[in-house]
């Protein structure tokens, strides 16, 4: 006799496997495989215990039950906001929350509900991120964090909490390749270096628009030298053409990328050996 909430199911090989389900507020869910019976019939019965007790929580759960974790997030945000989402999430009034893990809990905008609720977030590592048309994307890109940033270099979440990826708790600190945000004597100022054979400090500069520009002419001066490297160049979509090129033009940059050649040995700039090129 097959138990309450049940079906067997047969894979490609012919062994056996069970299915649970549930069915609730006229909807039926898939509560998952298991190997036996008995472990189906037991998810089945904590999926009524979720959707018709207020008094479960998250802190209800335990390893030894039946029901993943994930599933047991995506019911009790079903019982008690009315939205099944296949995906752990939980509604909150003005924000959501992923469940990674019953400790690793992620909080998001609203604005963000639809999109996680079909992309699945994974971690490996400290990296976070989504599947999408089978590539690998950081989760910080949705929010102009590049690959490349450096957490409290080139941004910072606000209140201290880097789970907490609502848009007024990210603050881009630096979006631009090969910049960096310093104080020089006192005053601050804008960094540029790029990496050849070691990192090289172009300059000094007084804003990041200007940094990134002098990145790009880095670029341009060690390809014309016979530099094979591929580089990224800085975009600045909020920049005209005829102001990006009077500051690429009028741009300084150190002489150590001016005279660069490939077939020389040289140290890389330190902090005893400073670019001479200077801030506008």
């Amino acid at each position: 006799m097959q138990l309450p909430g049940v079906c067997t199911a047969q894979k490609k090989d012919g062994s056996i496997y069970f299915r649970a389900s549930v069915t609730y507020r006229s909807k039926h869910i898939s509560l998952g495989s298991f190997s036996s019976s008995r472990s189906a019939h037991q998810a089945y019965q904590e999926a009524l215990h979720i959707l018709n007790d207020t008094t479960v929580t998250f802190l209800s759960y335990h390893p030894g039950l039946s029901l993943p974790f994930g599933k047991w997030v995506s019911l009790m945000n079903f019982r008690d906001n009315g939205l099944y989402i296949a995906n752990p999430i939980y509604i909150r009034i003005r924000y959501f929350e992923y469940y990674l893990t019953q400790d690793t809990v992620l909080k998001f905008d609203l604005d963000d509900l639809f999109y996680y609720s079909s992309h699945k977030i994974m971690k490996r590592g400290n990296r976070l991120f989504i599947s999408d048309y089978g590539m690998q994307t950081g989760i910080g890109a949705r929010y102009g964090i590049k690959s490349y940033a450096v957490e409290g270099r080139d941004f910072r979440f606000v209140n201290g909490d880097n789970l907490d990826f609502r848009y007024e708790n990210i603050e881009i600190l630096n979006c631009f390749h090969g910049v960096s945000r310093v104080t020089k004597a006192g005053k601050p100022y804008y960094k540029a270096k790029i990496h050849i054979n070691g990192d090289y400090i172009i300059g000094y500069y007084e804003t990041d628009i200007q940094a990134a520009i002098a990145y790009n002419k880095a670029i341009d001066l060690l390809k014309k030298a016979g530099v094979t490297r591929q580089y990224v160049p800085n975009y600045m979509e909020n920049v005209s053409p005829s102001l990006y090129a009077d500051l690429y033009d009028r741009l300084s940059v150190s002489p150590r990328i001016l005279s660069y050649r490939p077939e020389s040995v040289s140290r890389p700039e330190d902090g005893n050996a400073a670019s001479t090129a200077s801030p506008l």
